[in-house]
């Protein structure tokens, strides 16, 4: 089937003028924005790209600046859904990497927050109002790593790790971790991945399942409710018991490393697929040996 869209860099003064007024025509009449506020000095420094229908229309548009921060990125409202905004995004982080920045970071609207996740992009800090609308900062290192040093951190990587999954996950864990496997956006996350359609599975390596048979955790209830998302298993040998830390792992690249499973500091990456792929085998290893924790799969346990 031909493309229904096409996105590409501005690089004449119609497509300028065509990103600018979708722009006008979702931020400032659509949102409320103040046009004085929508447009900034930085316009004329930055890189921007267009998406436009076959017949030409423009449907899309975004700005990379020079420090590498991604915004004004914009879909026409009869255009939305159809993974317009994810073809602007990857095409302004491909800009990004040729100009040589690593690390790039913007601005999300609520809303949109999914969308940045899935391109790993990392939540950080607690929502701020810009124009009378709430965001988010976020931020997303190419090719590194970064540290984990609260839970307020763990909880938005692994959130990150998650939504940018694209079929598989590897979680190891002692107890689920209580106050981040049981964290309202890190469980949204995993039931997004479970019912995303992709057939997407979630391996999940617990140290001590017995410690989970009294009351199972709100991940243990998700994977019952949806148990072809979801596989569990309880290792099986001592030296596998002795294992100190937890991780979790995605198939794009994505991970987080927690050297101690008692302490949340750690380090976290969502663009390093040699170390996942690392830690992917090294999890499949313990995970053939290990055995179903069967008594977790029933309801109302």
């Amino acid at each position: 089937m031909p493309a229904s869209f096409q996105v590409f860099p501005i690089a004449n003064d119609a497509d300028r003028a065509a990103a600018q007024a979708l722009r006008e025509q979702v931020f400032v009449r659509e949102q409320g924005v103040p046009a004085a506020l929508e447009r900034d000095a930085l316009d004329a420094q930055c890189w921007h790209v267009l998406a436009v229908d076959p017949d030409g229309t423009a449907v899309g548009t975004g700005r990379l600046t020079p420090d590498g921060r991604i915004g004004r990125l914009a879909v026409r409202a009869d255009r939305r859904g159809r993974g317009i905004g994810d073809a602007l995004l990857r095409t302004l982080l491909e800009m990004a990497q040729a100009e040589g920045l690593t690390r790039t970071h913007l601005h999300a609207q609520l809303h949109a927050m999914d969308l940045y996740a899935r391109h790993g992009f990392v939540a950080d800090g607690p929502p701020v109002f810009e124009a009378g609308i709430e965001h988010r900062k976020m931020h997303r290192h190419a090719q590194a790593a970064f540290a984990i040093e609260d839970l307020a951190t763990a909880v938005a990587a692994s959130v990150t790790v998650v939504l940018s999954a694209r079929r598989g996950l590897w979680l190891r864990s002692h107890d689920l971790d209580p106050g981040l496997y049981d964290h309202p956006e890190v469980l949204r996350a995993l039931q997004r991945f479970a019912t995303a359609g992709r057939g997407g599975i979630a391996r999940i390596l617990l140290q001590d399942a017995a410690a989970l048979r009294t009351g199972p955790p709100p991940l243990v209830a998700l994977a019952q409710r949806l148990p072809s998302a979801f596989a569990i298993r309880e290792v099986d040998t001592a030296p596998d018991r002795s294992f100190a830390g937890a991780w979790l792992v995605n198939d794009a690249g994505g991970f987080v490393v927690r050297p101690l499973a008692h302490r949340i500091q750690g380090e976290a990456a969502t663009t390093l697929p040699g170390r996942a792929r690392r830690l992917v085998q090294a999890f499949e290893t313990v995970w053939e040996r290990s055995r179903p924790a069967t008594e977790l799969r029933a309801l109302g346990l």
